[in-house]
C-alpha cells in the first residue's frame, strides 16, 4: 500500500494504451471547427466525472480554463506547473484556475480571473466557446471546465506565488487517444485509476499530464469525438 504522499504516478505502468480508438477529426480541430461544434453540441457522456475522494475534505464550486492558443497552423493548449510548495496537487500540470471567489458573478469569471492572476492571460484575449460536465477531483473541488480559444499576441507572466512554469502542447497530440493510458494502484487502502497523457516538449522536458487534468481531457476528447 502506498502513502498518497510519496506517491508518484510516472512509477506505475499504464495496463492500457487506447490506440484502438479513433482520433478527433482534423476539421473539428480548428477555432472554426470548435466554434461550431460548441454552438450546436452533440449528445454525449461524459467518461470520468469524479475521483476517489480523500477523506475530510469540504466541497468547494472551482473553474480551469482550457485554453487552446490559435496558433499559425494548429491549436495548442496552454497548461501549467504548479509550485512545488502549493497544498493541492503541488508539482502538478494543470489548467490555469482556482477556487471560485464570493465575489465572482458566476464561474466563467472564476476561470477568466483565476487565468488572468495565474499567467497574466488578459480576458480581451478569450473567446469563451462553452463549459465541459463538472469534475470532482478527489480533494473535493467541484470543477467547471471553461473552454475558449486564445488569440496570440499575449504575453505570459506566471505568478511565482501558484506557478512555476507555462507551455503550450499541441491539441491534435492531446486528441490523439493513442497517447491515453490508463492506470491503477492501491494508495492508502483504495483503489485509484487515473489516465495519464505524457508530452515530451522541444527540449526533451517530460510534461506529465495526469489525475484530474488529464480526465478532463479524456472529457473533451469524447466531446469532440461525438
Amino acid at each position: 500500500m502506498t502513502s498518497l504522499e510519496r506517491f508518484d504516478p510516472r512509477t506505475v505502468a499504464p495496463h492500457q494504451v487506447d490506440a484502438g480508438l479513433p482520433s478527433v477529426p482534423t476539421e473539428r480541430l480548428t477555432a472554426l471547427g470548435l466554434r461550431r461544434h460548441f454552438a450546436d453540441p452533440p449528445a454525449w457522456t461524459p467518461e470520468i466525472v469524479r475521483e476517489v475522494p480523500l477523506p475530510g475534505r469540504r466541497s468547494s464550486p472551482a473553474a480551469v480554463l482550457v485554453p487552446l492558443v490559435v496558433r499559425e497552423g494548429e491549436l495548442t493548449l496552454l497548461l501549467t506547473e504548479r509550485g512545488q510548495h502549493l497544498s493541492n496537487h503541488s508539482g502538478q500540470i494543470a489548467f490555469p484556475g482556482g477556487r471560485m471567489d464570493a465575489s465572482d458573478p458566476d464561474i466563467v469569471h472564476t476561470a477568466l480571473r483565476e487565468a488572468q492572476e495565474e499567467v497574466g492571460l488578459a480576458p480581451g484575449h478569450v473567446e469563451v466557446l462553452g463549459t465541459l460536465p463538472i469534475y470532482v477531483t478527489g480533494t473535493a473541488f467541484v470543477v467547471t471546465p471553461v473552454v475558449a480559444l486564445v488569440r496570440p499576441g499575449f504575453e505570459v507572466q506566471a505568478n511565482p506565488a501558484e506557478v512555476a512554469d507555462v507551455f503550450e502542447v499541441p491539441l491534435p497530440y492531446l486528441m490523439n487517444p493513442a497517447h491515453h493510458r490508463h492506470h491503477q494502484a492501491l494508495l492508502e487502502g483504495q483503489a485509484r485509476r487515473w489516465l495519464s497523457m505524457p508530452w515530451t516538449d522541444a527540449q526533451q522536458r517530460e510534461r506529465y499530464i495526469w489525475g484530474a487534468t488529464a480526465g478532463m481531457l479524456r472529457n473533451l476528447y469524447r466531446f469532440l469525438l461525438s
